[in-house]
């Protein structure tokens, strides 16, 4: 009888009760708190929208080293493990979604204003034409550093031992949610851009499972954010 080529029961990739708990807790804090915190206080107040970006990601990079540490480096075992195997599931989860985004788009150009922008992406470009560096270091390092403990390694993980099915949805939702929320609370229209997102957060959960390890996700969340900002920043004459 031929077997499939990915064998499900073969991930074993997981987080102590203690580390799923630290990286789902910096969620709200990541998200809403942090941010708010440093809009609000006087010392900080005057920073710039960059600077605060930076502020955030560094401070949550700085927590999962801190909280993440022994995952970090149990996951990466798995990865030397199979380094070709795992380099050519990045090479292909960024294929689909390439081809994903391609049809998205097509679909999105029907449903949205012909001058509407996905607004996460303007921002970005924003960023990166005033200081491309600094931008493009918080979103190729800083931002996947962050964001992959929580919603693959944390989300992903405690959900899958008992449905892998809901730990892909809820885990796609959050991550889909947390880039378009901001923005739609002002323009409800903003919503649809989260139909961009379920694509790259399926693709990010089925790296991490078929690696086994954080670092497939990791790794191919770098190669789309670079790829991406590189695009973005070209496309808007500032490179």
């Amino acid at each position: 009888m031929k077997q499939n080529s990915y064998d499900p029961d073969s991930f074993t990739s997981r987080m102590t009760g203690a580390e799923t708990a630290a990286a789902l807790v910096y969620l709200p804090i990541h998200v809403v708190l942090l941010p708010i915190l440093l809009y609000k206080l006087p010392v900080t107040a005057s920073m710039s929208e960059l600077q605060i970006n930076i502020t955030v990601y560094i401070t949550g990079a700085i927590y999962m080293l801190l909280t993440e540490m022994r995952f970090l480096r149990r996951d990466f075992d798995p990865l030397c493990d199979r380094p070709l195997y795992c380099i050519l599931q990045v090479v292909i989860c960024y294929a689909i979604m390439m081809a994903c985004n391609m049809l998205l788009n097509s679909v999105l150009l029907q449903l949205l204003p012909s001058e509407s922008q996905n607004p996460n992406n303007q921002a970005v470009v924003e960023l990166a034409g005033l200081e491309y560096g600094k931008t493009a270091a918080l979103a190729v390092f800083l931002a996947p550093l962050v964001e992959e403990p929580i919603f693959r390694g944390g989300i992903f993980g405690i959900l899958r031992p008992h449905n892998r099915t809901l730990a892909y949805v809820v885990s796609m939702l959050l991550f889909s949610l947390y880039h378009v929320w901001g923005y739609a609370v002002s323009d409800p229209v903003y919503w649809l851009y989260l139909l961009q997102y379920l694509p790259v957060s399926w693709l990010l959960c089925r790296c991490y499972e078929r690696c086994n390890s954080i670092w497939g996700s990791i790794f191919l969340h770098m190669t789309i954010n670079a790829v991406s900002i590189y695009v973005l920043t070209a496309m808007a004459g500032y490179l």
